[in-house]
């Protein structure tokens, strides 16, 4: 087997002399809370100074649980994280749950040892929670110190998603590990790093590993090709506890997260729909058993768990047949289908030629675009043409860690063509990911 480590950190060595400061960051205001931390010096205290962004849902009396979104390795990715409260499309999942949605960004040098951070017990676990409940203190949600969590981790992030699943299976609702995955004590070769524990406990919580098949599945040379080896390994020791675990490839990806929200936003929401407690401070409930399907590794297809053929121990697990057939379409080509338009856009304000408005992401495939219509006629798109390099387009624009770009776009169009003196009527559609338009 592979050694992890040179996966894992890989991503370290992409940050660009563009990078900005880690002080070039989102503004905060209600619904947004943010708070810094300083690096300490304390023994086994994190060693890097770090920021945590939330947003909270408007108009939500009491959080349910809160969805952290966390970066990779090195300066581009841990800046990434600085926009990751900010995602329409995590909101729109989030808000579903009445949850929160937290995304941390930690001021890594780019040379420095992610080890550090992304192993949640060098401070990174203190610091997460200690940062739960001073945001709760200032959005006026205490309850945010105790509600569970939906862990997504990209590279680095991935492995300290997973470490904190295995440290916390009690609080962790499911946990998607894109690219990266907890070293744990069946791995071998790990002299300067201290392995995870594995215990029986993890068997309850659902887990996704998702990876690009150029990761070494397809692709067996290269930076990032120890990444198959890891996860196959990870899978195959969870699943050995009856664990609810399942792996799904991105076709056409290597370390960069390409399309991978069209499938894991649908499979956390199935998993928090399930597992989320009705009454704040009960128990997680149990997945349940009769809905769900199973797959074999690196298969193309997925059977109800009760018709399964193959061997049962070994297989993965899907939470039910849409989230299969998501997977099915994710694995082959990533065109995850959608049928429904996304929501209309609400607010929409003109004076003096400026139009604005707000906007809610599509929780299947997020917002592309906007449509301006002047007096029933398309004159303008918002962008004026979205892009996306890992990608679908989005309007927010996506960075390789899967978080919007900075400066942060807004929902703003000038009509420099307007009739002066006529009165115009205006309309804004939203334009979700796979073509449809709003009501």
């Amino acid at each position: 087997m592979r050694p992890l480590l040179p996966a894992l950190l890989a991503f370290a060595t992409l940050a660009t002399a563009q990078e900005p400061p880690y002080d070039v960051v989102p503004d905060v205001a209600p619904p947004y809370y943010r708070v810094r931390y300083e690096a300490s010096s304390e023994p086994g205290a994190l060693i890097f100074p770090v920021k945590y962004t939330v947003w909270i849902p408007p108009g939500v009396p009491t959080l349910r649980g809160v969805v952290v979104h966390q970066h990779g390795c090195g300066e581009g990715s841990c800046k990434s994280g600085l926009t990751g409260a900010f995602d329409l499309h995590w909101q729109a999942l989030a808000k579903k749950h009445h949850c929160a949605l937290l995304a941390p960004s930690y001021e890594q040098p780019q040379d420095a040892d992610c080890q550090m951070w992304c192993d949640p017990r060098n401070g990174s676990d203190a610091a997460f929670q200690k940062a739960l409940a001073d945001l709760g203190k200032q959005s006026g949600h205490a309850e945010l110190a105790t509600v569970p969590w939906a862990l997504w981790g990209h590279s680095g992030g991935g492995h300290w998603a997973g470490g904190m699943t295995l440290l916390h299976p009690d609080r962790t609702a499911a946990a998607v590990l894109r690219s990266g995955v907890p070293l744990f004590e069946a791995n071998p070769d790990r002299s300067s790093i201290q392995p995870h524990t594995l215990d029986d406990d993890v068997a309850a919580v659902p887990i996704l590993c998702n990876l690009g098949t150029k990761e070494g599945v397809t692709v067996k040379e290269g930076r990032f090709a120890g990444a198959w080896a890891a996860n196959e390994a990870f899978f195959t020791a969870v699943r050995a506890r009856g664990g609810l675990i399942a792996v799904s490839v991105d076709p056409f990806t290597s370390h960069e997260c390409g399309n991978q929200r069209y499938f894991t936003i649908p499979w956390l929401d199935a998993c928090l729909t399930a597992r989320l407690p009705e009454k704040p401070g009960d128990p997680l409930k149990p997945m349940p058993t009769s809905s769900a399907w199973l797959a074999p590794l690196l298969g193309t297809s997925a059977t109800p768990a009760a018709k399964y053929q193959g061997e049962k121990a070994t297989a993965m697990w899907l939470p039910n047949g849409k989230i299969a057939d998501k997977w099915r379409r994710y694995t082959r080509d990533t065109a995850v289908p959608d049928p429904t338009p996304p929501p209309a856009p609400t607010a929409l304000r003109h004076e003096a030629g400026v139009l604005t408005w707000q906007a809610e992401a599509d929780l299947e495939s997020g917002i592309s675009h906007f449509i301006i219509l002047r007096d029933g006629a398309e004159i303008a798109t918002v962008p004026d043409k979205p892009q996306n390099p890992f990608g679908r387009a989005l309007f927010q624009g996506l960075q390789y860690s899967d978080t919007p770009l900075q400066p942060l776009v807004e929902m703003t169009f000038t009509d420099a063509t307007a009739e002066a003196g006529k009165n115009h009527e205006y309309r804004v559609l939203s334009v979700n990911t796979v073509g449809l338009r709003s009501e």
